[in-house]
């Protein structure tokens, strides 16, 4: 277990009146209590708390909101004497930069504008990168940063540097793929590990390529819909943020499943952001840890 993750650079002599603290730690008795205790000392007030034991790893997950006023340092650096081995994780109660990673569809990416423009979820949106124009005009209309990096003639590698100089002139926290069409390399991956959500349907593995709400319009299947989860060197089989589905009938065309389907996407991928940026979600392996 990692000592402890700072994902927002925080001088130690700023004052915070709100912020979130994230414990994944060995599970034993008054862990709560010793908790309590050091944000007590540090004149910190307890707004809201939710605590879970995975009994079969004897892990601890404690998801702690809290105001008044500290050195952020100090208070990690007592909890992590008093613990031991374990991750702590502080953010403060702002918004999350985000990056947009695009193809060609505009349903999930014109979702996304839409909640930034009137702030319906807790992020900024940064720039949107795509390996094609056609999203640009609907970009820029919100005033946001549109890079074409095209990946026509180039390996996949090459194109994902580009990509990560590109990125390197915004200070984000998360990178969001709307429908980016594309398999990120396991180097890629891993320079952003824990920090990449993805959306897609929820017919993997079983209708895999191209037109998958075709094939599951020829199959009759009676429902429908999509996962959102953290991207990993398993192909669309990272850790589950949200899911949702939607029944189906014999009466739907294929033009209607994907019509669906896109409707259900977009809703999967706000409701997944939405539980990251507000700071409820826990990495442990292959899942998540959710405290709604």
């Amino acid at each position: 277990m990692s000592d402890y993750i700072l994902p927002i650079k925080i001088n130690i002599k700023t004052k915070m009146k709100q912020f979130t603290i994230k414990i994944t730690c060995k599970d034993e008795k008054g862990l709560v209590y010793r908790i309590s205790e050091i944000l007590l000392e540090n004149g910190l007030n307890i707004i809201k708390n939710d605590e879970f034991v995975d009994n079969e790893k004897a892990l601890f997950f404690m998801r702690t909101e809290v105001s008044g006023i500290a050195e952020p340092e100090k208070v990690i650096e007592q909890l992590k004497k008093q613990l031991g081995d374990c991750s702590i994780e502080l953010s403060q109660n702002e918004y999350k930069k985000v990056v947009v990673l695009v193809t060609k569809e505009h349903h999930c990416l014109a979702d996304l504008l839409i909640r930034n423009q009137f702030k319906d979820l807790n992020f900024n949106i940064l720039a949107v990168v795509g390996n094609y124009e056609k999203l640009r005009e609907l970009t820029e209309k919100f005033n946001i940063p549109f890079i074409h990096i095209p990946a026509e003639n180039i390996t996949r590698e090459e194109h994902e540097e580009k990509i990560k100089i590109a990125l390197q002139d915004y200070n984000y926290d998360y990178l969001v793929l709307a429908k980016f069409m594309r398999i990120l390399s396991p180097d890629f991956v891993k320079d952003f590990e824990g920090k990449i959500i993805n959306i897609h349907h929820s017919f993997l593995p079983a209708f895999i390529g191209a037109n998958p709400y075709k094939q599951a319009f020829e199959r009759g299947v009676k429902i429908i819909g999509a996962t959102a989860h953290f991207v990993t060197n398993d192909l669309d089989e990272g850790p589950i943020i949200y899911q949702d589905t939607i029944k189906v009938s014999h009466s739907k065309t294929a033009k209607d499943l994907a019509k669906m389907g896109k409707d259900v996407e977009r809703i999967v991928l706000a409701n997944a952001l939405k539980l990251v940026f507000e700071d409820k979600v826990f990495i442990d392996g292959n899942k998540t840890i959710i405290f709604e």
